[in-house]
């Protein structure tokens, strides 16, 4: 994510022409939030495509669009990771005592119940426990105890089933009563009684939920005097996607993006705002109940580190993407390792990729086998380190890094923090990492940005990319249009872009860090941005072929279009897809010329329209109206090779040319559901 002195562009910035054009804007009462030039109304362009088998074409990689996942905004905790209790091991104020073990809450007073925590836990790496004191003999019908709301609630469904662990001791005998209780009614309960717990002891159940309520929490509760110590209590849903431990819905919206590989666990959460509050992978490995979790002291809260390096990688397996790992090269926001006793460091990341790409019988690997995965994941991508080029140290830490990666795992392609778009890198790198975060306007017009970066270097990896400001609000229609207009830049540029990805991914409307994000939820519902559903179009892009392509004239340049040829796997069809950015305010007739494919091998029966627009430029999605920016797909009538159509203004305009691909170059293939949008 952003960080001051690094590769951004200024956020949120008007030019002096930008205010000008807005003024004129005002005063033609035009809409106010594009700064835009806008084409003339009934103005006609032509739009080239050279289909021909002599004609140059560039192959699109199959990893160019992707997804970056960062715990931010509880995106994780609180979101993908369906764990349902917040803090569920207490140790969220750390390893002294008295913990903070909000949001757990006590139902009942201070004259039959009493709280606290101590260092009594049986798990070493994290000791902290709680302790409840219950005073009364006659105890309230409802019993006295805790309870836990989850992560602003927790949702209950009907007929779903839940999984209950926690970890228990007392000096006597108990009868606790677990519930998850609605704002109206307990929707599902079950006692757990036993003589001789003196010694901790894991207990289970499974809870059938009788109602819904999105606002549900879990409760312990008792009528028993006595004193009873809890610890390590989970709650999961049984229905997680393959039983990995991802929100099922959730999961969906990232399936259905298609990603060519995920980036994770972060970028600045990697790094912390203090060393001591990184992410270290070593210490999400072990079973959940022994992982101490992390305050994360960049985005302000606490992580069980469920969702652990593991984790992450099953994750990307599960989603077909390949996985980018970013690790910590010792250097904080904050604090820094020197260079020379860096060693240690490297070696915890050495053992990092045994452990993802070992063999069962290593070190690391037989870790990762006993956690179910005896097959190595396919790890080809490390960062070194996030936002870190021109730190004191970074240069020679990543050069140990560099070093110590390739003479182990030579075909691993290791990514520079350091810009290489416009001059050489002083380090062999294979990629370097560039970031924008800005208006519209200079979102848009980054789409050149790659023209002229060398062909023969490090490839960029463009892994964090938004409109941000007064622009984005909190996921509008202009910036995905500007956002559009960039990522075809990068296709018409994927020779010299590898990899692209927007950030942040996820945000929970309770934790709201960062503005603006692709998908937005709350403990049962959600819903896509504009910037989302933009994604969507570029979904059939990796590995397809890109066709040169040009718009004659463009004296605005507020028109941007690519074309590119991709095949489906189920039904083995073949599409001529062309994709046009209209950033201006009025309307454009475009005469559309496709070389090289004769009119009798387009197919008007099958070839479709796709259109993401709004009446308002501002217009956002939301939970009352999650679909109010969203694609809209057409039938596309009278195909052929020149063909008229007409491009609303501030529109994203998607074109599937069904072709006969008897006669036309063979190219990679895309999985695609053609009724999805």
């Amino acid at each position: 994510m952003k960080q001051t002195g690094y590769i951004k562009e200024e956020m949120g910035a008007n030019t002096p022409l930008c205010s000008i054009l807005l003024f004129a804007f005002t005063l033609l009462n035009i809409s106010h939030h594009s700064s835009a030039i806008a084409i003339e109304a009934n103005q006609s362009v032509s739009l080239f495509v050279n289909a021909s088998s002599k004609a140059p074409t560039k192959k699109i990689p199959e990893t160019l669009f992707g997804i970056f996942f960062e715990e931010i905004n509880h995106a994780g905790a609180g979101g993908l990771w369906a764990e349902l209790v917040s803090n569920r091991g207490f140790e969220a104020g750390g390893p002294n005592t008295p913990s903070n073990i909000d949001p757990w809450s006590i139902i009942g007073d201070e004259s039959s119940i009493i709280v606290s925590t101590d260092r009594s836990s049986c798990f070493h790496q994290n000791k902290i426990a709680l302790q409840m004191k219950v005073f009364c003999d006659i105890c309230p019908a409802g019993g006295v105890g805790i309870y836990n709301p989850g992560f602003w609630g927790m949702n209950i469904e009907e007929g779903k089933t839940y999984k209950l662990v926690l970890y228990v001791r007392s000096l006597g005998p108990i009868n606790v009563s677990v519930s998850l209780t609605g704002s109206k009614q307990t929707l599902a309960t079950a006692d757990l009684v036993a003589e001789h717990v003196w010694k901790w002891t894991k207990m289970e159940v499974i809870l059938k939920a009788n109602g819904t309520d999105a606002n549900s929490r879990l409760q312990l509760t008792t009528t028993k005097k006595g004193v009873i110590w809890f610890d390590q209590v989970s709650l999961m849903p049984t229905d997680t996607f393959k039983g990995h431990g991802f929100r099922n819905d959730l999961f969906e919206m990232l399936k259905d993006l298609r990603p060519g590989f995920i980036r994770f666990p972060g970028g600045c959460f990697v790094e912390g705002e203090w060393l001591r509050n990184a992410f270290r992978w070593k210490e999400t490995i072990r079973p959940w109940e022994q992982r101490p979790g992390h305050f994360g002291d960049v985005w302000h809260y606490w992580t069980d580190d469920g969702l652990g390096h593991f984790e992450f990688f099953q994750l990307a397996e599960d989603l077909g993407a390949v996985p980018v790992w970013v690790f910590n090269n010792g250097i904080s926001h904050t604090d820094q390792v020197d260079t020379s006793v860096i060693l240690p460091f490297v070696q915890e990341i050495m053992d990092g990729i045994e452990f993802a790409r070992g063999d069962p019988h290593s070190k690391w690997g037989s870790i990762r086998a006993a956690m179910g995965h005896p097959e190595p994941f396919d790890l080809r991508y490390v960062a070194v380190g996030n936002e870190d080029c021109g730190k004191k140290n970074y240069l020679g830490n990543y050069l140990k890094f560099h070093s110590a990666i390739k003479q182990a795992y030579p075909d691993i392609k290791i990514i520079s923090n350091c810009d290489g778009s416009s001059r050489p890198l002083d380090h062999p790198a294979d990629l370097y990492d560039y970031h924008i975060y800005s208006s519209a306007n200079n979102v848009f017009s980054s789409a050149g940005k790659f023209d002229r970066a060398s062909r023969n270097g490090p490839k960029a990896f463009v892994s964090e990319y938004a409109v941000t400001g007064k622009d984005a609000g909190t996921g509008s229609l202009l910036a995905a249009l500007a956002e559009a207009g960039f990522c075809i830049g990068l296709e018409k540029n994927c020779d010299a872009v590898e990899m692209a990805s927007y950030a942040p991914l996820f945000v929970n409307v309770n934790d709201r860090m960062w503005n603006p994000d692709a998908i937005v939820f709350d403990s049962s519902k959600l819903y896509g941005t504009p910037s989302y559903w933009m994604q969507h179009f570029f979904r059939e892009s990796n590995g397809a072929t890109l066709l040169a392509s040009s718009i004659q004239p463009n004296p605005s340049n507020s028109l941007i279009a690519s074309a590119i040829i991709w095949k489906t796997t189920e039904n083995d069809k073949m599409y001529l897809r062309i994709k046009v950015v209209n950033f201006g305010s009025s309307s454009v007739d475009i005469q559309i010329s496709i070389a090289g494919i004769d009119s009798n091998l387009l197919k008007s029966i099958g070839s479709t329209k796709t259109e993401l627009t709004s009446s308002n430029l501002m217009d956002e999605n939301s939970f009352q109206v999650p679909n109010k920016v969203v694609p809209v797909k057409s039938v596309l009538a009278n195909v052929g090779e020149d063909m008229n159509i007409t491009v609303s203004p501030h529109s994203f305009t998607l074109l599937d040319l069904l072709v006969n691909s008897n006669n036309i170059r063979t190219v990679g293939s895309s999985s695609v559901d053609k009724s999805s949008y």
